[in-house]
């Protein structure tokens, strides 16, 4: 690497750190702000601080496509302004040339983004969702408000905690037949899992006959399902929150249960489409800058920048919906804005050369 790349991809980091710095900061402040309305006796300030610093790996990879499109307006805007690429330029440097030394910083870091989604903001998150929930269920009332509900053929099931070690609190299930009409219900106070099935402890059940209901209760009872704390792990996080294997595999098994994964998907290909984003941001930033941004001040560029990220993010959020409502391929959601990014850049900068 030349001492010109070098300082290139630099002066391209920092701006793209920096902003990311920024953007967390936002992000940070307006969760704690969020989580202040969930105080109680249980849930004090400690926990829900705590809560969103788990949090903040998810936050990074989501803010990285934007920051990376502020960043390398900003950082190529100081070139610009210095006279620094016009002196590039005249010493003989392609726009290629210009663009890969630019492309290689943010291509960096978004691996390294990457790695964080896959590795830590699931496991990081999951924590956290753990911990608030057990801090919640405490306070009265919280079991009607939190929880998950889950269905697996023709049986329902609520849990109201779900912890990353295979301990569940609160089951509640509801057996049906395939007519629909409920067969029996069952509570446990706790369920924990031993090798390849869960025991239930503190058992109500009740059965419903034609003419009556039997009721009983039970120390610890088996209970054989094809969920796993793996798979409740993954059902208690949002979709964007986790890695893409994780969205390979449980929208898998929704599918093999006749269940909607279209949410899941969806988070999946977006995902897995988060680098090709960055770069099309990347594409765009660089053409401003060379095209119809050359002259104009920081601030103004700054501001088209935080004005296209907001159109490509509000361009993916709308096509999100309406490819499950429209039945087309969730993919096509995450890839027709950024096809649309790439003809502008590469358009932009077929006219600045």
């Amino acid at each position: 690497m030349t001492k010109l790349s070098r300082y290139i991809s630099s002066v391209i980091a920092a701006s793209i750190l920096l902003v990311l710095m920024v953007l967390l900061g936002f992000y940070v402040i307006a969760a704690i702000i969020d989580e202040t309305g969930d105080l109680q006796q249980q849930y004090d300030f400690a926990a829900a601080l705590w809560f969103v610093i788990y949090s903040v790996p998810g936050f990074i990879f989501e803010l990285l496509p934007f920051a990376t499109l502020v960043g390398c307006l900003a950082g190529l805007g100081a070139l610009a302004n210095n006279s620094e690429l016009v002196v590039m330029r005249s010493a003989g440097v392609s726009t290629g040339r210009v663009v890969w030394m630019v492309m290689r910083p943010a291509l960096m870091i978004m691996v390294v983004g990457m790695l964080i989604s896959e590795y830590v903001a699931p496991y990081s998150e999951s924590i956290a969702q753990s911990e608030r929930a057990i801090a919640l269920r405490k306070s009265e009332n919280v079991v009607s408000r939190q929880g998950l509900w889950h269905r697996e053929g023709n049986q329902f099931m609520h849990f109201s905690v779900v912890q990353p070690n295979g301990i569940l609190y609160g089951v509640t299930i509801y057996s049906f037949d395939d007519k629909r009409r409920l067969l029996n219900t069952l509570y446990a106070e706790r369920a924990i899992y031993q090798r390849d099935h869960w025991l239930l402890e503190d058992v109500l059940e009740s059965r419903l006959q034609e003419d009556r209901i039997d009721s009983g209760a039970i120390a610890s009872k088996e209970w054989r399902t094809d969920l796993s704390p793996k798979l409740l792990n993954l059902l208690i996080l949002d979709p964007a929150h986790l890695s893409i294997s994780g969205l390979w595999q449980y929208s898998n098994y929704l599918a093999g249960q006749g269940l909607n994964n279209g949410p899941y998907r969806l988070a999946f290909w977006k995902k897995v489409l988060q680098p090709l984003s960055a770069v099309t941001l990347v594409l765009i930033a660089i053409s401003f800058v060379f095209g119809p941004l050359r002259e104009v001040t920081m601030g103004f560029r700054i501001f088209i920048g935080v004005l296209v990220g907001i159109v490509f993010k509000t361009a993916q959020d709308m096509l999100a919906p309406a490819s499950m409502v429209y039945g087309f391929q969730p993919i096509y959601a995450s890839l027709v804005p950024i096809m649309i990014c790439l003809v502008i850049g590469f358009w932009f900068l077929r006219k600045a050369r």
